[in-house]
């Protein structure tokens, strides 16, 4: 996933590197029919639609300006030593990220859980929305701290909803409002689930280990360039 779904990451750069693969995967269809839904839905606040669209812009205009790509022949991934490793890291990203919480959320629906199903939206919402960010970022052929960009803002964002998604759980007392008291466990221990993978993924992946050796690695290659 990749970030995207994490490490995407998610961390973000695949295994394989294709830096022209199509947007339109099956991954990144699917991605953007679910944040199409949820942005139509009532599950998602004002705000967030408002982040991924500023976010968007604003990756074209710090590419512009700030951080232009030296080559036009893109950069290979960081961690292309080991891709087996990578693709489990974004597997688990994915299932836990993305995965369990939609079904998770269609359950609340049916279950009468509206609540529990508007708590977990927003991380699911914005998650869907870095898939397709990191896909841009890659397939648009940008330089490596724009694609460390994407994951490094949108899990950063992402913990906001996801301690309001943990809150909300907590403070569930009737378990008849939402649902049965198997699902009211199964969306307290998936929030913290989520609370635990990213909040590792953003604090002990993406900045003290992805974000340095990218830019190192964009600021080498323009060294080079100049000598």
């Amino acid at each position: 996933m990749s970030g995207g779904v994490a490490p995407i990451p998610i961390p973000n750069e695949k295994p394989s590197f294709n830096p022209r693969r199509g947007l339109l995967s099956f991954q990144n269809l699917n991605a953007a029919a679910l944040t199409v839904i949820l942005a139509a839905s009532s599950m998602i606040g004002v705000q967030d639609v408002i982040f991924v669209l500023l976010s968007f812009v604003y990756m074209f205009i710090l590419a512009k300006i700030a951080f232009p790509t030296l080559s036009t022949t893109p950069a290979p991934p960081i961690f292309a030593d080991h891709p087996h490793l990578l693709t489990v890291y974004v597997s688990i990203g994915a299932i836990v990220g993305l995965m369990l919480p939609v079904a998770y959320i269609f359950h609340g629906v049916l279950e009468g859980d509206k609540e529990g199903a508007k708590a977990a939206a927003p991380h699911v919402f914005l998650l869907a929305s870095q898939v397709l960010m990191e896909a841009v970022s890659f397939s648009g052929g940008f330089s490596l701290p724009i694609r460390v960009f994407v994951p490094v803002v949108y899990n950063s964002m992402r913990m906001y909803a996801i301690m309001d998604w943990v809150q909300c759980e907590m403070t569930k007392v009737n378990e008849g409002e939402y649902g049965s008291s198997r699902r009211l466990k199964v969306g307290r221990g998936l929030a913290m689930a989520n609370m635990v993978f990213w909040g590792f993924n953003l604090f002990g992946f993406l900045l003290p280990v992805y974000l340095p050796k990218a830019f190192k690695k964009y600021y080498d290659a323009d060294k080079d360039k100049v000598s």
